[in-house]
């Protein structure tokens, strides 16, 4: 019998052996990598001669929640107050939809080509739920982002509205002191942010679309009355003539509102930033408030009564942070809310009894 017989048509040869997955270089490498170590006059020289690489770690150690990082994100930024106060601080917000990336990024692209240097920050109320959407922000700058003039800093990915604000303040003095003239804040969409963001810029602009309805209807009152100017966004092609339309319809309406402390009259455009055409306009619309505004001593009162306000904010983020971590406060928690929920306890009994457990006004229960 012809043994070829029994043999098939299909071979497997002997290969050769292969590496691991995971090479033992690559192990030793990563075992032996360099951590970053903060490091305080390291960050601090760095971020006054503008390093980028030493703000972006100065800004998360703001954004850390570890007792140690936050002490030494303080002195960083106590030490970098001095040199901060000299950028232009824009608060911009708008409807979801209204292209704020895309508008931030032709209006910031302004800047950069006349020599200033921009950093933009966003605020994101809803990132708890959203996990940090808002880094999408980045990639749909992408001429931005890659400018050298330009910084771009998405905010956390999670944290209360009051924390993410109180950070982005803090790292709005970093930035100054790293060299960046012009500051753009920047908001998800139309809600609680806006109130926060007001707080802490110089001139808050209102991005809107045309088009969409009962003009007047889609915009709180409260967020309009916060606007020292509004942009209609998009109006190129045949959106042209709704964008006129909505612009008339917004300047009428901010002339029924009284005339601010500023005694600025805020200004509506149109713009559109995929052709540029009217972003010129909104640049120089908030040129004329701040020489307005810097003339009658409202931009400089403004600052100050700000950084008041976010010293009362910081008193009592840290007052309720303080209470929830309280031992005789954690010990008794569990415990009364049990009572609250069994109505055994009102809640404000519950409350105070735990306020006065904070304030070691009477023994603890027993």
């Amino acid at each position: 019998m012809d043994t070829n017989e029994n043999k098939s048509a299909l071979s497997v040869n002997q290969g050769i052996p292969q590496p691991p997955s995971v090479s033992l270089e690559s192990v030793e490498a990563f075992k032996n990598r360099k951590k970053f170590k903060p490091n305080f006059s390291d960050l601090t020289e760095g971020i006054l001669r503008g390093d980028r690489v030493k703000l972006s770690q100065a800004i998360t150690l703001i954004e850390s929640t570890l007792p140690l990082h936050q002490e030494l994100a303080q002195q960083i930024i106590e030490k970098c107050l001095p040199y901060s106060g000299k950028s232009l601080r824009i608060g911009i917000t708008g409807v979801p939809g209204v292209g704020k990336s895309t508008f931030i990024e032709s209006f910031g692209l302004q800047y950069t080509k006349k020599g200033h240097k921009l950093a933009v920050l966003a605020i994101d109320p809803s990132s708890g739920r959203t996990q940090g959407s808002i880094l999408g922000d980045k990639t749909r700058m992408e001429t931005l982002s890659v400018d050298q003039n330009a910084y771009i800093r998405p905010s956390p990915s999670s944290g209360s509205l009051g924390g993410v604000a109180r950070k982005t303040r803090e790292t709005i003095i970093l930035c100054e002191a790293a060299g960046y003239d012009r500051i753009i804040i920047e908001t998800v969409g139309v809600g609680q942010s806006e109130t926060a963001v007001h707080s802490m810029v110089d001139f808050f602009l209102l991005l809107m679309l045309a088009g969409a309805g009962d003009e007047l209807q889609g915009i709180k009152r409260g967020i309009m009355e916060m606007a020292d100017g509004m942009a209609i966004t998009k109006a190129d092609g045949e959106n042209k003539q709704k964008a006129e339309q909505a612009r008339v319809q917004y300047q009428n309406a901010l002339h029924l509102f009284p005339i601010s402390k500023s005694a600025w009259s805020p200004k509506v455009h149109t713009c559109s930033a995929v052709s540029g055409e009217g972003i010129d306009d909104v640049a120089e619309s908030i040129e004329n408030y701040v020489k307005q505004t810097c003339n009658n001593g409202y931009f400089d009162f403004n600052r100050q009564h700000q950084s008041a306000y976010w010293m009362k904010e910081s008193i009592e983020g840290q007052l309720k942070n303080h209470f929830y971590q309280h031992p005789n406060v954690l010990e008794k928690w569990a415990e009364l809310e049990k009572k609250v929920l069994r109505n055994e306890m009102s809640s404000f009994i519950a409350a105070k009894q735990l306020l006065d457990l904070y304030l070691l006004k009477e023994k603890p229960i027993h």
